[in-house]
């Protein structure tokens, strides 16, 4: 009977470790509401009332920067804006993407939230990823858990 307790708590222990382990996270906020303004004015609010943001440097997603930043051909969005860390040596990356339209947009998510690599620097790796959308605006944090949670509930915030 002992055993048997002892192999039922190591099964849940197991499982629980397992769960403990997922830090991604994809969901859609709203399919019906459309997000106005230009890239930056939104990465702008995404980033308000944010305290501990590193020293960022923003860049245009383009066919030659696009894969390694949010995994996907540029073909697969219609404009995007890169959000990084000024120190490489800081993982933290946010980028945004708008698709065509919601249901494009819902495909590039899917798309990026499996080939996103949260460990393309060189000697770190993001805690946590989250994939999300707006519309047809497309949000990729991978950054430290705390600071992407913010940075998620306020890009969530965007859709009213």
């Amino acid at each position: 009977m002992k055993k048997i307790i002892a192999f039922a708590l190591s099964v849940l222990m197991a499982f629980s470790l397992l769960a403990g382990c997922g830090q991604n996270s994809s969901s859609s906020v709203a399919e019906s509401v459309k997000l106005e303004g230009t890239l930056e004015e939104i990465l702008a609010k995404v980033y308000d009332g944010v305290t501990d943001l590193p020293m960022t440097m923003e860049q245009e997603l383009t066919e030659e920067n696009s894969e390694y930043n949010v995994g996907v051909a540029r073909s697969s969005y219609t404009e995007g804006l890169a959000s990084d860390a000024a120190i490489n040596a800081i993982a933290f990356s946010v980028c945004l993407m708008r698709a065509e339209d919601e249901e494009k947009a819902k495909t590039l998510a899917e798309e990026v939230e499996e080939k996103a690599d949260p460990r393309k620097w060189i000697c770190v790796e993001a805690e946590s990823k989250i994939v999300d959308r707006i519309g047809d605006v497309v949000i990729l944090i991978m950054a430290e858990k705390a600071l992407a949670d913010q940075l998620s509930a306020n890009f969530k915030a965007l859709a009213g």
